[in-house]
């Protein structure tokens, strides 16, 4: 079959959006570090739409930081990629064009220094995974043992690491006299501006003071909240937009109707419109994103965990079963919703209820092992920060517990078949070696609470949080997921 291309682009359907604006006229304004399936049906999707409008300075140079997957995918395709939404409703494509290049970091760091240095880029943002930030997720520090930022420090030029491009890029453009870029991160981190500006600062710090200053008096971090679900793409997906378009394109993203991004608005060299496109600015970010981190993300993993090991495929049929739709409503009314912060004139209910029927979405196939991936990294800020301020109001937490517990068993890498799970997670080495000898659920908790990076010194030491966690696991071990959720719902 033909591929989707520049040349292919007027052969497609009338009803397939795409670029009518003049792709050869585009700037290099923006270079992602992270260009995987959700940067592509997110952000790309609002840049396209200022892109469409007629500003043409943001255009993005797209980096890959491990694989050349996305690389080898697009670059046939000069670029040119299909968002496919889809609902119960029906499905609608959109061609992106806004990417002008497409990178990969390893093969090539001087040529992603260089987009960076470039004169015409003012924004990087990044979309790299909380484990890509090097960082600790229980203090949010720089993590300055882990390999790639000892790596960094030892081989400034050549970097392997998100912070460590970005420090070196800064540094080239103070030298060059060039305006500084704003650092945009579009992952979930608790206050991701804040997190990043403290990695990004640390590390330029440990290079050269003189650096550090100027990163902490000169460079932008603004907070942004993301949210939309980008599930994994599968061959069935290429075939389906293959038939819609009538041409071939090697890496499309599915993507739901719901789209939200709340950014601070703090971008001293410039950046696009995106407020006309539907981008929310504001100068406090920082409630949408709990909100959002522990009623989505936390209902997520909470989903992912429990659902995967009662042998359930995708979230939309993790939904349907038994208990687990009344298990998501209560967690989120009655012991997530209590600890946000004030949302004044936001429907917090409506929202709730928003997210559940985004879940049950059948059109989706966000499969539950896709979710479940880094949970070491993802557990502090999606459910240890909800039961950390239900501890202190001296507030039951049992379904939080259990969502944990869920992460606590599937990362031990088992499953209740008694088949091997593929824990795709930072610590997964660790955790299995910590975990082995575990034959009971105290001691499996113990094992787990050893890892003062996830848990850190004041959880460990709750006697009320260690025994709601350990109950948990026990009942998982003894019922298995599906009847611990019925049970928990019938309850």
């Amino acid at each position: 079959m033909t591929r989707l291309t520049e040349q292919t682009l007027a052969a497609l359907p009338e009803t397939v959006e795409r670029p009518r604006y003049d792709r050869t006229a585009l700037k290099p304004g923006i270079v992602h570090l992270g260009l995987g399936a959700f940067h592509r049906a997110h952000q790309a999707v609002y840049t396209e739409r200022a892109l469409a409008g007629g500003d043409l300075r943001w255009g993005t140079v797209g980096v890959s930081l491990r694989s050349a997957e996305t690389r080898d995918a697009l670059q046939p395709q000069d670029g040119l990629y299909t968002v496919a939404v889809r609902d119960g409703t029906g499905d609608r494509f959109q061609v992106i064009g806004g990417i002008l290049r497409q990178l990969v970091a390893p093969e090539d760091p001087a040529a992603v220094l260089a987009a960076l240095a470039h004169p015409d880029a003012r924004i990087v943002s990044l979309t790299v995974t909380e484990k890509g930030y090097c960082h600790r997720p229980a203090t949010g520090e720089l993590d300055e043992s882990h390999p790639d930022i000892v790596h960094d420090l030892a081989n400034p030029q050549a970097p392997r690491s998100a912070p460590g491009f970005v420090v070196e890029a800064l540094r080239l453009r103070r030298e060059a006299g060039l305006p500084p870029l704003t650092v945009l991160s579009c992952d979930n981190l608790p206050s991701n501006g804040h997190t990043v500006a403290k990695v990004v600062r640390r590390l330029a710090e440990l290079r050269d003071p003189a650096l550090g200053a100027f990163v902490a008096a000169e460079i932008a971090f603004p907070s942004t909240m993301i949210d939309r679900i980008v599930p994994a793409t599968t061959d069935a997906d290429r075939a389906m937009v293959a038939a819609a378009l009538g041409v071939e394109d090697r890496w499309p993203v599915m993507t739901e109707p719901f789209s939200q991004w709340v950014v601070e608005d703090h971008f001293p060299s410039g950046r696009p419109q995106w407020e006309e496109h539907g981008v929310t600015f504001t100068r406090e970010v920082g409630a949408f994103e709990t909100m959002k981190l522990r009623l989505l993300n936390g209902s997520h993993s909470t989903l992912a965990y429990l659902g995967y090991l009662a042998g359930h495929e995708t979230v939309a049929e993790t939904m349907a079963a038994p208990g687990f739709e009344p298990l998501v409503r209560a967690l989120m009314t009655e012991e997530v919703s209590p600890t946000l912060p004030d949302l004044a004139g936001f429907d917090v209910a409506a929202y709730c209820e928003e997210l559940r029927a985004r879940f049950r979405n059948p059109a989706l196939r966000h499969r539950t092992w896709q979710i479940a991936m880094d949970g070491s990294q993802k557990v502090p800020q999606r459910l240890l920060g909800t039961i950390r301020d239900r501890l202190a109001a001296g507030q039951p937490f049992d379904r939080l517990a259990l969502g944990l517990a869920g992460w606590m068993v599937y990362a031990a890498g088992c499953d209740e078949r008694g088949e091997p799970i593929d824990v795709r997670d930072p610590l997964a080495g660790r955790i299995r070696e910590a975990t082995q000898a575990a034959s009971t659920p105290e001691a499996l908790v113990a094992a787990y609470l050893g890892f003062g990076e996830v848990f850190g010194a004041d959880l460990p030491a709750s006697e009320v949080f260690r025994s709601a966690v350990t109950r948990q696991v026990a009942r998982l071990r003894e019922a298995g997921s599906a009847a611990t959720v019925a049970s928990t719902a019938a309850g």
